[in-house]
């Protein structure tokens, strides 16, 4: 391997990476604050490129423009979820949780076979195939975009978590239900606000992957495996330890797909979680960190 390619394959690795950081984070926000792993949260991307998709075959809006768009839908589908469904079922016993959570998920799926078909679909924009020459290096216009967006995206998400009254509150719940109860914050409504603000950002990466992304209604799934493998990497409910292994994954992958093929990169990525769950089982950063 030539120190070009290795250093391509680095480039393209963060920019995937970035994608997986985007979704982890949006699942280790949920699991910090609810004690609840969303089996659901990769069909939240699935319907942010859907969301991309029509805006742009209805009416034109090129997809990054639908980014406000989707991130305020699917907040308002995640809330209700919350508040309808996951709610009732948080002081259950886990298989109950999951049992729901999964049955989301298949609904989710089966409702946009049902309304726009399985058939895959694409979005077709000038700069979809467009790249940027630099250093000897290519760096591909849309993975650019997605890449500075997700970083902006993380960042302003962990400076409103640390700098203000609502995410003081929401880091509150995470570190103890009872005690912020206690000190007269609304739990139920930083419950659905987390929940919402968890399946938004997810949707945003979806978002960001369709310019240059075939779409498909089962398309979740990976993403949402490839979710729980950062976050266990960088530690279930810390926020900085997600975005660092979405990372991670992300150059792992590419190197993988490099050697072995883009169909098997999969395997490197579940090796880290099997090893990871055998000699580290709290993560790399060993802690909780809204």
């Amino acid at each position: 391997m030539s120190f070009e390619i290795f250093m391509q394959t680095i480039v393209n690795g963060l920019f995937t990476g970035s994608i997986y950081a985007l979704v982890a984070v949006g699942l280790t926000l949920i699991y910090g604050v609810m004690v609840i792993v969303n089996f659901a949260h990769g069909e939240f991307l699935m319907l942010g490129i859907y969301i991309a998709y029509w805006m742009f075959t209805l009416f034109g809006i090129d997809p990054y423009l639908s980014i406000p768009i989707a991130a305020v839908a699917i907040f308002a589908v995640g809330a209700l979820i919350q508040v309808g469904l996951v709610q009732r079922v948080l002081d259950a016993h886990p298989l109950n949780q999951i049992v729901l959570l999964v049955g989301v998920s298949i609904l989710l799926m089966g409702l946009v076979q049902f309304f726009w078909s399985a058939e895959p679909k694409a979005i077709h924009v000038a700069y979809e195939t467009e790249v940027i020459p630099l250093w000897g290096l290519r760096f591909s216009i849309p993975r650019m975009v997605a890449f500075f967006s997700a970083m902006i995206i993380s960042l302003g998400l962990y400076l409103f978590l640390r700098f203000t009254k609502t995410g003081s509150a929401i880091r509150a719940v995470s570190q103890s239900r009872n005690g912020a109860m206690l000190m007269g914050i609304d739990v139920k409504y930083i419950y659905y606000l987390t929940f919402g603000i968890g399946a938004a950002v997810t949707a945003v990466g979806g978002v960001l992957l369709a310019p240059n992304h075939k779409m498909i209604p089962t398309m979740g799934q990976a993403y949402g495996v490839t979710a729980f493998v950062v976050v266990v990497l960088g530690t279930m409910g810390n926020f900085i330890g997600a975005f660092l292994g979405g990372l991670i994954i992300g150059v792992v992958e590419a190197f993988a797909g490099f050697w072995l093929g883009g169909d098997v990169k999969i395997i490197a990525s579940m090796l880290i979680f099997i090893l990871i769950l055998l000699f580290k089982p709290a993560g790399l950063f060993g802690g909780k960190a809204a």
